[in-house]
């Protein structure tokens, strides 16, 4: 568990970011590149970007592992959203912030023996780091860039119109269903237990496109707070928006074995009726109560639906993910896809 401890101050400089950070999506689409985890959304992207891959990646996927600690000079601090000052800045890093980042990075996993270079400030290897940065955002970010920042932007406005109708204690509280505002102590589910104490500095919300079901954060709390948090992704996120390349929609196998006929059901059911609890939901579906509850965890860790309280119960509804699945599903069962 993470507990963000605001005071009134902290709460007066909550900022939203309105464009997509370049290096934190670097870093957050290695990670994703790395792994299995979003089939539905990502596998489309993955197949492409492999296919282009250049050796100099692998710089790359030695700091930015799939999970535990990535270092924090990979995530400078910047306003920008251009990613020539990102990098300018990481160039600027201190060797003592170098040397911190990758001890730590040792401490949880083995490194390559060039990392003792860069603990050491060898700018040069910090050069090709850079380097490497530039072609693998060329290949992996660039093409999808306007699709990202078209997502990005939508869940900045959203965020930005409740917090001028509700406030930005409302807006913390319907961040993420893995986060609760608890005034005025924000917490978030977190894979180690830590608190960090804002002390008048505020808190910058960061919307990510390739952050992946939970919020993250730099690991040096003395860094500007920083919560990177993932947004709603449509299926076709590859073809619209400025996208460069045309890729096959999602495949009525994938969808089939990603829900299932009960799971399927369920998310029906849940579009169906908006506030349903897990209760009342077992009942609409003809199952059992725990089987209910497991097949909304699932759903909602997929990122398709979302839990909250509603008069002291836990109720779901569909996200906007869940709703774009749904069409496709209903498309597959129909025999409208081939």
């Amino acid at each position: 568990m993470l507990r963000i401890h605001f005071t009134a101050a902290d709460l007066m400089r909550v900022r939203i970011r309105t464009e997509p950070d370049p290096l934190w999506e670097v870093l957050l689409s290695l990670h994703m590149l790395q792994t299995r985890q979003g089939a539905v959304e990502f596998d489309g992207w993955r197949r492409q970007v492999r296919r282009q891959l250049r050796p100099s990646v692998s710089l790359l996927t030695a700091l930015a592992r799939p999970s535990g600690y990535s270092p924090d000079f990979l995530t400078p601090d910047c306003d920008s959203a251009d990613i020539e000052h990102g990098l300018d800045l990481m160039l600027a890093t201190p060797p003592h912030e170098l040397r911190t980042d990758i001890l730590k990075l040792a401490a949880q996993s083995p490194v390559p023996q060039w990392t003792s270079s860069l603990a050491d400030g060898d700018l040069g290897v910090l050069k090709d780091i850079v380097a490497a940065i530039r072609v693998y955002h060329s290949i992996a970010l660039r093409p999808y860039w306007a699709s990202i920042r078209t997502h990005i932007r939508a869940d900045r406005d959203r965020r930005a119109d409740l917090a001028t109708d509700r406030g930005f204690e409302t807006v913390l509280g319907t961040l993420h269903p893995g986060m609760r505002w608890r005034p005025p102590v924000l917490e978030v589910d977190y894979p180690v237990d830590q608190d960090l104490d804002l002390k008048g500095r505020g808190l910058v919300l960061v919307p990510s496109f390739f952050c992946w079901q939970k919020p993250i954060k730099t690991a040096d709390p003395a860094r500007t707070p920083v919560l990177v948090y993932p947004v709603d992704r449509t299926l076709d996120w590859m073809t619209t928006g400025g996208g460069d390349h045309s890729v096959a929609s999602p495949r009525p196998e994938s969808l089939t074995a990603l829900m299932g006929r009960t799971r399927a059901t369920v998310l029906k059911a849940i579009a169906d009726t908006p506030l349903l609890n897990t209760s009342t939901l077992a009942k609409t579906t003809g199952i059992s109560l725990s089987g209910a509850s497991q097949h909304v965890t699932v759903l909602r860790d997929a990122g398709l639906v979302v839990t909250h309280r509603h008069n002291g119960a836990a109720v779901h509804k569909l996200s906007s993910r869940g709703a774009v699945l749904l069409g496709a599903a209903r498309k597959v069962w129909t025999g409208e896809c081939p």
